[in-house]
């Protein structure tokens, strides 16, 4: 339960079906003591906590805090800057589901003997052919598939998603029938929990001692390998970004390219961004027991993309070939590639950096 309306009407839901419920809110973060301006806000503020434990009073059932921050900051944000400094675009959220939230969930779950886990994740899980299938929420503005790809099939054997079969308003009008003004109107967060201000480059300059001056001045080049300019070093910029580039080239550029070896930005125009085939490492599969060889689907390589019909293809070594129909834009490796059938999760992995054609 992090406070806010999805968790809250989630826990509200199974309560009113008759399920035990322990409310559980992960403190993953203290935005204090990362040095940003903005006042701490989210699923780790002490409102936020408040307002978890306020719903759990009133509904008359247990609610506990746990506190991960340690083991989060080890493994999630040390990823996440160790991925800008590799040159790649992160997403911390699917790391975190996969490998803390759930793990963690679950280790607390067995501690008071409960049998399944539930979220307010705008998705749907079910047993199909003895495997356990990710679905896309009813809601497809605000559907998350995207970002459960990681998780596996004893993780969701255990999982229950009550609101993935509505709508976001009808959500929020569950909490206002029942009584919970404030926490209905709360507005939605798009923002990654540790880097609430948004400015993921504050962040790095703040985590990493002396990168903004190790890196600064490096170049900016065309796609012909010319040296068009400098920039402000290489972390500090994401595959498809054309504003910040603090440079006039008479006409819009993007960036195409991060070559962290040599503190390089590639630069080109819109069309320069299209791609036509990737790469995708550390796949993990749902509905399909295991794949070694080719078919066809959709494949999303952000999490508001719409997604594109794809061959993905099983190379030799480990690497899932993705053939799209026709050239896509702003493929960024670190970023996740995720599989659709219809609505059904097939599985996902991390964009590789091996050069995409």
């Amino acid at each position: 339960m992090s406070g806010g309306v999805d968790s809250s009407v989630t826990a509200m839901l199974l309560h009113d079906q008759g399920y035990e419920v322990v409310g559980l809110t992960m403190k993953t973060w203290d935005y204090q003591s990362s040095g940003g301006s903005k006042k701490e806000t989210g699923c780790c503020s002490l409102d936020s906590i408040n307002d978890a434990r306020n719903m759990a009073v009133e509904k008359g059932f247990h609610h506990f805090i746990l506190d991960i921050r340690e083991e989060f900051g080890d493994y999630i944000i040390d990823n996440f800057v160790d991925e800008y400094i590799a040159g790649r675009t992160p997403n911390p959220c699917v790391l975190c589901n996969t490998h803390i939230k759930w793990e963690a969930l679950l280790k607390r779950a067995d501690q008071l003997d409960c049998e399944f886990i539930a979220t307010g994740h705008y998705a749907q899980v079910r047993q199909e052919n003895n495997r356990y299938v990710i679905s896309k929420g009813k809601d497809l503005l605000k559907d998350q598939s995207y970002v459960l790809w990681g998780l596996t099939q004893e993780c969701l054997a255990r999982t229950k998603f009550p609101i993935g079969g509505y709508a976001k308003s009808e959500i929020r009008q569950m909490a206002l029938d029942h009584g919970f003004e404030a926490i209905a109107a709360k507005p939605d967060s798009y923002e990654i929990c540790f880097v609430p201000d948004n400015d993921y480059r504050g962040f790095l300059k703040r985590r990493v001692d002396g990168l903004e001056a190790s890196v600064k001045g490096g170049e900016f080049l065309d796609v012909r390998g010319n040296v068009i300019g400098t920039h402000d070093g290489y972390p500090f910029y994401t595959i498809g970004q054309r504003k910040g580039l603090k440079v006039a080239f008479g006409e819009p550029m993007y960036v195409t390219e991060i070559k962290p070896s040599t503190n390089q930005v590639v630069l080109g125009k819109k069309e320069d961004l299209n791609r036509q085939t990737m790469w995708v490492k550390n796949p993990n599969f749902m509905k399909l027991k295991k794949f070694e060889d080719s078919l066809e689907c959709v494949t999303k390589i952000r999490y508001k993309d719409a997604g594109t019909q794809s061959v993905i293809t099983m190379q030799e070594d480990g690497l899932i070939q993705v053939d799209f129909t026709h050239k896509v834009q702003g493929i960024a490796p670190g970023q996740s590639a995720v599989f659709y059938d219809g609505n059904d999760v097939l599985g996902g992995g991390f964009i590789s950096k091996k050069m995409q054609l």
